[in-house]
């Protein structure tokens, strides 16, 4: 930009240096990507450190993150309710005689509860401390275990309804809508993967079963679920056929999981209720914490026109469409090994947003080749949250469960693949329902 004092390469050499720097010392990412903003701030004449503060507390103006705290308390409703218990029993009854029953459980729970939370990292801890012992004592393997209930975590960021894709869409400008449909088949297919994989295991190892539940069994579990399965068609319902926003639908959904809570299942006490409130808070601050120091270091990046300057070469590839969808896919494995999803979204998508309108990829289609490549740092080191949270529950060390997850990683990758190769996959359901959201 004219009239800087620093040019796009030094300015990008003194924050990516300063930031990674700082993450090797283990400070905190939303900490890092603050304080890899001041020196610039100093050095540049027409800037301010103060511009810090604006920016971030401009990214927390924002109707659409607001949706963000609303969706983590959703989820801690639904423990603390009773909600999950109900799903997790009709989970049992549908897929409990498959080979590794528990395991295959935990995989359909992680489905019906992705579709509520949105939270990977919430889906987590829940997942963990519900699974881990139940399976040890059923002569499950730590490691199995620890890593099928990390790596089924990541579908609540894929499954709509997901804060990723809120956060995507509020930064990159992309239909949530159309995210929230685009999500659908991609987390159906992981979820199928997952289950085939349990499968392979439970037949190598001799994993239980359960009896198979009868007609009336299925019946009664699918009657008491009812009121939690139809979170999901509200949430996700309303957003698309233009009843309410996004932030609408969580506001919606934390009341509705409020009733269900406190007046259909009873099982929620007021003591609970400050628990789940507590403990959302804290959760929000940490993510929307980030959300605002990315937020500053993004928009340091648009003043030098740094994406710009990084792009000019891979331009000059010609990979076209679907060899940039791989290479979009592989930035974000690589940078979510080292950094939470949602500031990779709002520095890295930010940065690969001109690549892909350059070779015409559809924003929906390049949101979720970015979000389901985001998924995987979930679960991979040296960042891998998930993992951590399941292996601190169950006492393991990473290293110890990192050959599993590996290994159940590997037809995810195929998903990914095919995600990337075949557009339809992901714009199918958009383009059937309401094509306006591609428009």
């Amino acid at each position: 930009m004219g009239g800087n004092v620093l040019d796009a390469g030094s300015a990008a050499a003194i924050l990516f240096g300063i930031f990674f720097t700082l993450l090797v010392l283990r400070v905190p990412v939303a900490v890092s990507l603050g304080l890899a903003c001041l020196p610039i701030l100093l050095i540049e004449p027409r800037l301010s450190p103060m511009m810090l503060a604006q920016e971030t507390f401009n990214a927390y103006n924002s109707f659409i993150l607001l949706a963000v705290p609303f969706f983590l308390l959703t989820a801690n409703l639904m423990n603390i309710g009773g909600i999950t218990d109900r799903l997790m029993t009709l989970s049992r009854t549908l897929v409990g005689h498959f080979p590794g029953g528990l395991a295959q459980i935990n995989v359909v729970l992680s489905f019906f509860f992705a579709g509520i939370s949105g939270s990977s990292t919430a889906d987590a801890a829940s997942q963990s401390k519900i699974f881990i012992e139940a399976q040890r004592k059923e002569g499950y393997d730590d490691s199995f275990s620890v890593a099928i209930t990390a790596v089924s975590a990541v579908l609540a960021v894929i499954i709509p309804p997901s804060i990723l894709m809120i956060v995507w869409g509020g930064v990159l400008t992309v239909s949530i809508g159309a995210l929230f449909l685009a999500g659908v088949i991609p987390g159906a297919l992981i979820a199928i993967v997952q289950m085939g994989t349990v499968h392979a295991y439970a037949k190598a190892r001799g994993y239980p079963t359960y009896p198979r539940a009868g007609l009336g069994q299925i019946g009664r579990a699918f009657l008491v679920s009812i009121p939690a399965l139809l979170t999901p068609l509200i949430i996700i319902g309303g957003k698309i056929f233009g009843w309410f926003t996004a932030t609408e639908s969580a506001c919606i959904a934390v009341l509705y999981a409020g009733i269900l809570s406190l007046l259909v299942y009873r099982e929620m006490d007021w003591k609970g209720l400050v628990n789940a409130l507590g403990d959302t808070g804290r959760l929000a601050g940490i993510t929307l914490f980030c959300v605002g120091t990315a937020s500053a270091f993004g928009w340091l990046l648009a003043f030098y026109q740094i994406p710009e300057y990084l792009l000019s070469g891979v331009k000059a590839w010609e990979m076209g469409r679907i060899g940039t969808g791989f290479f979009i896919a592989a930035v974000f494995l690589v940078v979510g090994c080292f950094l939470d999803a949602i500031p990779a979204i709002i520095i890295v998508g930010a940065i690969l947003q001109p690549l892909t309108q350059a070779v015409g990829m559809d924003p929906v289609h390049f949101a979720m080749i970015g979000i389901v490549s985001l998924a995987f740092g979930l679960v991979t080191p040296p960042y891998g949250l998930c993992l951590m949270i399941a292996c601190s529950v169950a006492g393991l060390r990473v290293g110890d469960a990192l050959k599993d997850t590996m290994i159940m990683l590997m037809p995810m990758f195929a998903v990914l693949a095919l995600i990337i190769v075949f557009p339809s996959i992901v714009l199918v359901l958009p383009n059937l329902v309401s094509p306006e959201f591609l428009r």
